[in-house]
């Protein structure tokens, strides 16, 4: 039996590529904006014309918040719940029946919960392995439909998540992404209590695998102690990814979001001070209702006056079921346009300005599996998230190495070479 998963992305050019002659197609759908949810059906229905015969499963947050809208399209066999999504694998594998007898059930917050995952740890063919060790919300900021397609904020145990690392690390995994909804509520649902921190401390310790990196982590959620284990000689990569979305106060209190502009520079301002050379990367929300011009201003002014890497630039979708999708007035969308060309054009001269900072220190890169598709030459990413081109044979790949980046082009390509 051929099966064949696809997870839509709400970037055109990652988007997926139409998979034929599959005998099971699973689809994991994305809500979290608009667009991603139309780009999951259009793929979907992609899908079913290429494997007419194929039997489709279709999952995840889009099926979870708008299982009626998913149910119009033809021709898809099951519609799974997201408490149910780790289950299809087991009854693809069952010789007992193909029925595939899965129930789709709505997010109920009032039931006892827990945290479901694979038991053993999943690699793939990349050279960095994820492992997701919280799921779920309890935020509820007013833009977001995400709590309500993963319920509460649950957690892995603590030996669940070391035994996953040890596997990763025996395997050959130098890097591992800790992910999560809320990564930074880790342990809060635990009986003892526990936080990330206590959990990145006690990674520290054993050090099963050789870095680790968190991919996203909330303003209020980031703390000196969680910064110094990204210091020299501790597991954590010096690099930070923080959702900001806006940088004026009042638009933050109507997103609900738990801190003011002055935290957000506080926060930043202490990571700098403590890792001069820690990648900073930042999420902006721009055009949610009633952003005016000074508003928005505010947040640009801000962003730029700090030492951010890099920004995820995204306009504001209105997301039904949510707070915000009812909020007045609205931002028209030629305005949303121009706001997020200048956010993005900001972007650029935050990351021109990160590179030049890096150029001719000796860091260390993780050699990637797969060459730079433009040039051939192989890719390092080093622990502070800056990819470095390099002159060297595949038998580098996995490893981590010393390098230095010496130059970079228009396009922000970083050339280096490695360190003897």
């Amino acid at each position: 039996m051929k099966v064949t998963a696809l997870q839509p992305v709400s970037r055109k050019e990652d988007g997926p590529r139409g998979k034929k002659n599959a005998d099971v197609v699973i689809v994991n759908t994305c809500a979290v904006t608009s667009k991603a949810a139309m780009q999951s059906r259009q793929a979907i229905r992609k899908i079913i014309r290429e494997n007419p015969d194929a039997k489709v499963i279709v999952t995840g947050c889009h099926a979870q918040t708008d299982p009626e809208t998913i149910k119009k399209i033809d021709h898809i066999d099951h519609l799974v719940c997201h408490k149910d999504k780790l289950k299809i694998a087991d009854h693809l594998g069952s010789t007992a029946d193909d029925r595939f007898p899965l129930i789709f059930k709505k997010i109920d917050r009032t039931e006892p919960n827990s945290f479901k995952g694979f038991h053993h740890a999943v690699k793939g063919d990349m050279t960095r392995a994820y492992l997701k060790i919280q799921d779920g919300c309890d935020a509820f900021c007013t833009y977001c439909i995400v709590p309500h397609a993963r319920g509460a904020s649950v957690s892995m145990p603590e030996a669940d998540i070391l035994r996953h690392l040890r596997e990763l690390g025996a395997s050959g995994v130098n890097e591992v992404i800790l992910t999560g909804i809320h990564a930074g509520m880790y342990g809060r649902d635990f009986k003892e209590k526990s936080s990330l921190l206590d959990l990145l401390t006690r990674i520290d310790q054993e050090r099963p695998v050789y870095r680790l990196r968190l991919s996203s982590i909330e303003p209020c959620e980031i703390n000196e102690g969680i910064i110094r284990l990204a210091k020299p000689g501790h597991i954590l990569c010096d690099h930070f990814h923080i959702p900001l979305q806006s940088g004026d106060d009042d638009i933050l209190k109507k997103m609900k979001r738990p801190y003011d502009r002055f935290f957000f520079k506080d926060m930043v301002q202490m990571i700098y001070e403590i890792l001069p050379f820690a990648g900073i990367g930042v999420d902006t929300l721009i055009g949610f209702p009633s952003e005016t011009d000074r508003q928005f201003e505010n947040t640009y002014e801000l962003i730029e006056s700090l030492p951010i890497s890099y920004l995820h630039v995204f306009p504001f979708s209105a997301r039904k079921g949510t707070p915000a999708y009812h909020f007045d007035p609205k931002v028209d969308d030629k305005t949303i346009k121009d706001r997020c060309a200048g956010m993005r054009t900001l972007d650029k001269m935050k990351r021109r300005e990160f590179v030049g900072r890096n150029l001719n220190r000796i860091q260390e890169g993780l050699v990637q599996n797969n060459p730079d598709k433009k040039t051939g030459l192989i890719k390092a990413v080093t622990s502070n998230y800056l990819t470095v081109l390099l002159k060297a044979g595949p038998e580098f790949c996995g490893k981590i190495l010393d390098l230095v980046p010496e130059q970079w082009d228009k396009d922000l390509t970083v050339k280096g070479r490695i360190s003897e």
